[in-house]
C-alpha cells in the first residue's frame, strides 16, 4: 500500500518553529506585531523575578489578560509553541536576559 501525501494549504501554521529570533531582551519589547507563533524562549540569566510572554502588538497593551507564557527564573530553554492573534510582546522580569525564537 502506498503512502499518499496530502497537500499543505497556503495558510497552514508549521508548529515549533521558530523562523526568526530576537536576542538579549533586558526589557519590554514587541517582538511581532502582528499575528504568529511563539516558539521558544531561552532565559540567558535568570533575574530575580518572572516574565511574561503576551499576545500584544504594543508593550503598552500586555497585560495579564493577555499573558499566553510566563517565564521562570531558571537558566534554560523552554517550549512555548503558542499562536498569537495580536503580536507578540516580551517582558522580562527584574534582571531577566531573554532570547525569544518565533514566526
Amino acid at each position: 500500500m502506498a503512502i499518499q501525501a496530502l497537500p499543505i494549504k497556503s495558510n497552514t501554521v508549521i508548529t515549533g518553529n521558530g523562523a526568526n529570533s530576537r536576542l538579549n531582551i533586558t526589557a519590554s519589547t514587541v517582538v511581532k506585531a502582528v499575528a504568529g507563533r511563539v516558539a521558544k524562549v531561552t532565559v540567558v540569566t535568570a533575574g530575580t523575578g518572572e516574565g511574561t510572554i503576551n499576545d500584544a502588538a504594543t508593550v503598552g497593551a500586555a497585560a495579564v489578560a493577555n499573558q499566553v507564557f510566563e517565564i521562570p527564573t531558571i537558566v534554560g530553554t523552554y517550549s512555548v509553541d503558542f499562536p498569537v492573534s495580536n503580536g507578540i510582546v516580551v517582558v522580562p522580569g527584574p534582571g531577566q536576559v531573554l532570547a525569544v525564537s518565533y514566526s
